[in-house]
């Protein structure tokens, strides 16, 4: 069974190894506190001990994480046909109160609302994903169905 490929931007791609680099870079430091936590004695009521081994987990696990994300990573270049894809930025209005916005469509380990990019997973992504302006698409959200205008696409 082959894995999906984990869609992302060059930029998204960069953040993820430049965290793990950071990561492995704090590697020696909390391997270096385990053992001087368990330099101290008796293991079973060491709570430095104890806070250093899962300081190093999840520091390990982490990592894991991060290189399994980089190991199916696809990058995508933003689609120049018109048509709305991972990398792409979108201005949409949003037909019940008429309020413009401007977002990029990117792959889960990038979202970031504050700063207009959005999943290609979410209800909104979903129902852009593949259409290309001027069209009206039907969000089903959870918590509501509404309609949107892709102005443009670039």
């Amino acid at each position: 069974m082959k894995p999906y490929p984990n869609l992302m931007t060059q930029n998204g791609y960069q953040q993820i190894q430049q965290e793990l680099a950071q990561l492995t870079q704090l590697r020696p430091q909390r391997i270096k506190s385990l053992q001087a936590a368990r330099a101290l004695g008796d293991l079973s009521e060491n709570a430095e001990y104890s806070a250093a081994k899962r300081d190093l987990r999840h520091l390990e696990s982490r990592m894991r994480y991060l290189n399994k994300q980089l190991q199916y990573a696809q990058v995508m270049q933003p689609k120049t046909d018109g048509t709305i894809g991972v990398g792409n930025t979108v201005q949409l209005e949003f037909l019940d109160d008429h309020s413009q916005m401007t977002c990029q469509i990117v792959g889960k380990e990038e979202v970031a609302a504050a700063s207009g990019k959005i999943s290609r997973f979410s209800p909104l992504g979903r129902a852009l994903m593949g259409k290309q302006a001027p069209a009206t698409v039907t969000v089903h959200a959870p918590a509501a169905t509404y309609q949107v205008k892709i102005i443009q696409v670039h």
